[in-house]
């Protein structure tokens, strides 16, 4: 039985010909979330700000607008409710009251009471200032050795070439989700350190896929161009690269549209950093080895680097 092809064998897009369009688009992107979080900032959830995070379950079907028209009316801030799980249960989050201690039971209090009687509270969480400081901290920690462990991986599996490059795509695609969180109405909380964390650890995957198949082209073709060979590498991956991404969004795109909004807010997130991702795997990492350490020599492939083997 003859195989079903979704990407052609024989296909030969030019990426690094167009390596000035895609390399010109994401310095843009770059730029602009940089610009966005200096002037604009991100919108910290309560993990990172405090506040209070109630779920609460009422004896009948939950009326979310009257809920929210109860809570509105005590004037505690900017707050959100959603439906969490059942159509009885709803996910209530309130900002961080000005004042001490006193003033957050106080406001506790006074939510209690706007909510009524015959609710059930099945979870209530506060998170102070400190917490929410050493949050922020330990999630820009996690980033950064993430990426240091990745860049030490890439440098020992490869060369410093490809580690430099790879590292800089999975810079790229963090800005891209630092630019959702910027300019989109979400909260910046841990799940959006999570989304970071799972988009740079699927992009270095896709970018290894094709940095394994250079380096086996340099020993095929050793006097083979570096422009024409990088363009032969992405594309003999091409079809590996589009149809995991593809069957991974599918996943996502069912979680978006089925998993109620809890779960879309915690998607929506990552299935952007798989699009960018892989864009940042085929038309960044690969095509920046033209740019990185080759000085005079760039343009031939049997000078990229010293062939290594793969580490048993």
């Amino acid at each position: 039985m003859r195989s079903f092809n979704f990407i052609p064998h024989d296909t030969n897009i030019n990426f690094v010909g167009s390596r000035f369009i895609t390399l010109g688009l994401s310095v843009v992107l770059v730029v602009i979330t940089l610009v966005g979080l200096f002037y604009k900032g991100l919108n910290y959830g309560i993990d990172f700000r405090g506040g209070f995070s109630i779920v609460i379950r009422t004896p009948e079907k939950a009326d979310v607008a009257d809920l929210r028209e109860r809570l509105g009316a005590l004037h505690l801030g900017e707050h959100t409710i959603q439906s969490f799980g059942g159509p009885q249960d709803v996910l209530i989050r309130i900002p961080r009251q000005p004042g001490d201690d006193a003033a957050q039971n106080e406001a506790l209090a006074k939510i209690r009471g706007a909510l009524g009687t015959g609710i059930e509270y099945r979870q209530v969480d506060t998170v102070g200032p400190k917490a929410g400081e050493e949050l922020i901290k330990n999630g820009i920690w996690a980033v950064t050795i993430s990426i240091l462990a990745m860049l030490l991986y890439i440098w020992i599996r490869f060369d410093w070439q490809f580690s430099v490059c790879g590292v800089m795509a999975l810079v790229h695609d963090c800005f891209a989700i630092l630019a959702m969180y910027c300019f989109l109405p979400f909260e910046f909380n841990l799940t959006a350190i999570v989304a970071i964390l799972t988009t740079a650890g699927y992009s270095i995957n896709d970018t290894v896929v094709i940095y394994d198949r250079i380096r086996e082209n340099i020993k095929k073709h050793r006097k083979m161009e570096l422009k024409e060979l990088i363009n032969r590498s992405i594309n003999e991956t091409l079809s590996r690269t589009i149809l995991t991404s593809s069957t991974t969004l599918i996943s996502l795109l069912a979680l978006y549209f089925f998993g109620g909004k809890v779960i879309a807010e915690f998607s929506l997130p990552i299935i952007i950093g798989i699009c960018v991702g892989t864009y940042s795997s085929i038309c960044i990492a690969a095509v920046l080895l033209i740019y990185v350490g080759f000085g005079d020599h760039a343009d031939k492939a049997e000078v990229l680097v010293p062939v290594k083997d793969p580490i048993p």
